[in-house]
């Protein structure tokens, strides 16, 4: 029975929506209000990047004035350069919420990049939330294979090492190669442990999953908070902007002298061979202000492009999240909603209209949420998701899809630039939907002119199969 489940809230939706916002104030109002069984609220962080201590205005962390006294978990506690696989994260929040449960506090759990891929690419939909060839070089690449690293290497003091075990990964599971950069060392080793110890590629487990029960951990309420992408992309655009009024410069300058000293990271500071793939160095902003902040040579213009750069990762990034909340998480909930055959559900999801803020939102996103909250959290009838708002009633009156395989394979698939490639073996790649804005880029221009056109047709590697 769906009753017998512990409550659980989570909050999701696009960066710059009011997550964290509305996090705040449903906790509040439980602290505030009280409740027969729960006396108030913790708030989980689930966003990758705000794990780490550093980058507060990059990673647009709430600060602790904003977060009124609420305890949040999971933030601010992780070096720079630490890696922290979704796998360690699931299992220290699945901690955090039992701790909270046993305090009689309910945990609401906060943004959304750790809610929806698993580090092998298996998509995890709500991972704490279920329980559920051919080779070149065969003899070196065999060897690799059967001597694989125990811990992570760094791709910055092992290119060569890095390089090849891509290689490898590429000639076993090719569909999930395509998905990580080769220099992103700890998914490229997760995925050979995994086709190691299961003997199945992570694509094959991929497929399996997709239609596999899934069994809820918790009785769940999730809220989505979503925004109309012209409006979200107006939003996001001023957020960078002020973003750099407050400090953006300031806090990149103090991670790069950071890494430039620190002795995990203190080799490889060269275009493509740098540590963009670690910890908080994969946060937007940083890649894009590297070259303006450690080149000493910079032109004028580039500042105004690390700006348009910046702001162009942070709405792909947001388009990217809505896509996976919309591939997997909504077929999730409806396929755990719909096996549950007449008994109350364990998961529900809403849709809310964050297009507008001010007290557009109080209305559209915070009244409603507190409303069904206090219903979910008394196991009454819950309304029906797609009356609240036309928004909702668009976007969730079709949701009997399948939780696509393709879907997840596709997701943030990379491609290889050949006219910026120096070296084959390391290759300098960008994902799909960024290749219009990498073409763009000064050092591609420059490229561009010197080749003359000469390589204007050279198509981008993975584009056929793509």
């Amino acid at each position: 029975m769906a009753s017998s489940l512990q409550p659980l809230v989570v909050i999701c939706g696009a960066t710059g929506v009011g997550k964290s916002k509305l996090g705040v104030e449903l906790a509040l109002r439980l602290m505030n209000q009280g409740h027969n069984r729960w006396r108030g609220a913790r708030i989980i962080n689930a966003d990758s990047m705000q794990v780490y201590t550093g980058l507060n205005v990059v990673t647009n962390k709430i600060s602790p004035a904003e977060r009124m006294g609420i305890d949040h978990l999971l933030m601010d506690f992780k070096r720079p350069e630490e890696q922290y696989p979704v796998g360690q994260w699931v299992h220290d929040a699945m901690r955090a919420i039992n701790e909270t449960h046993n305090r009689n506090e309910i945990p609401i759990v906060v943004a959304m990049t750790r809610l929806v891929y698993l580090e092998t690419n298996i998509p995890i939909v709500f991972g704490l939330l279920y329980r559920n060839v051919s080779l070149r070089n065969f003899l070196l690449i065999s060897k690799l294979f059967d001597h694989l690293p125990e811990h992570v290497p760094s791709a910055i003091s092992d290119p060569d090492g890095a390089s090849l075990r891509y290689e490898l990964l590429q000639a076993l599971d090719e569909p999930v190669a395509a998905r990580w950069h080769w220099g992103d060392t700890r998914k490229v080793l997760r995925a050979l442990q995994i086709i190691k110890e299961q003997g199945r590629t992570p694509s094959e487990i991929i497929n399996e999953r997709a239609s596999t029960p899934l069994f809820p951990r918790y009785r769940t309420l999730c809220f989505w908070l979503h925004a109309e992408q012209s409006v979200l992309d107006r939003r996001l655009d001023e957020r960078v902007d002020d973003m750099i009024k407050n400090g953006l410069l300031q806090e990149i300058r103090e991670l790069y002298e950071y890494a430039r000293t620190s002795v995990d990271l203190e080799a490889g500071h060269d275009e493509h061979r740098n540590h963009f793939t670690v910890g908080l160095f994969q946060s937007i902003g940083y890649k894009e202000f590297y070259k303006f902040i450690s080149d000493p040579d910079v032109s004028e213009g580039s500042f105004a492009d690390a700006v348009e750069q910046t702001k162009h990762s942070t709405r792909e990034y947001a388009k990217r999240q809505v896509t996976g909340l919309w591939n997997m998480l909504l077929p999730a909930i409806h396929r755990v909603t719909a096996e549950c055959r007449g008994k109350s559900p364990a998961a529900a999801l809403y849709l809310l209209d964050a297009s507008v803020l001010g007290e557009s939102w109080i209305s559209n996103v915070f009244q409603p949420t507190r409303t069904i909250m206090n219903a979910f959290l008394n196991e009454e009838e819950l309304p029906d998701p797609t009356t609240l708002s036309p928004l909702a009633q668009a976007m969730l009156s079709d949701v009997n899809k399948s939780l696509s395989p393709s879907a997840a394979l596709e997701a943030r698939r990379k491609v290889v630039c050949p006219l910026c490639t120096k070296n084959p073996s390391q290759p300098v790649m960008v994902e799909c939907d960024e290749r219009e804005a990498h073409q763009r880029t000064r050092l591609h221009r420059r490229l561009v002119t010197k080749a003359k056109g000469r390589i204007s047709s050279v198509p981008w590697k993975h584009e056929a199969s793509e």
